[in-house]
């Protein structure tokens, strides 16, 4: 009888990160039928030129401990339609199809973008600094 010797390489991942700027919205606590309850966000992600600007939205799961905590505090915030603008860092996306159930596009397929977000790089308020994670990046505010 053979056996394989024991290794300690880690397994290996192939990352798709994702990071931008765009408005938090809906944040809700998600309680599946079966499963474990989780924090659930969408991003209006900016993209295109400035004075034409196109949104991608992001269904995404908040996954990073720090974004948690943070996603909370902007809750108020984001139930009360103060603009939330983040500098985001998503990983994981994945591209859902479903059937629209109302509206116009009734009937239609739509496509709605999953992903997990990981952390904030900034926070804006109605336009004035959210007090920032402690690892945050020094990037540039739009």
């Amino acid at each position: 009888m053979t056996s394989k010797p024991a290794t300690s390489e880690k397994p290996k991942y192939f990352d798709l990160d994702i990071h931008g700027i765009g408005y938090l919205n809906r944040v809700r606590e998600v309680t599946p039928e079966n499963g474990f309850p989780f924090l659930s966000v969408t991003i209006a992600a900016l993209r295109g030129p400035a004075d034409n600007v196109q949104h991608t939205h992001f269904e995404c799961v908040v996954v990073g401990e720090e974004a948690k905590d943070l996603v909370r505090q902007l809750m108020p915030a984001v139930e009360a339609d103060f603009k939330v603008l983040v500098g985001f860092h998503l990983s994981d996306l994945q591209a859902e199809t479903f059937i629209f159930k109302n509206g116009d596009r009734a009937g239609t397929t739509g496509i709605s973008l999953k992903s997990r977000l990981l952390r904030f790089h900034w926070i804006k308020v109605e336009g004035q600094p959210f007090p920032a994670p402690a690892s945050a990046s020094h990037n540039a505010v739009a």
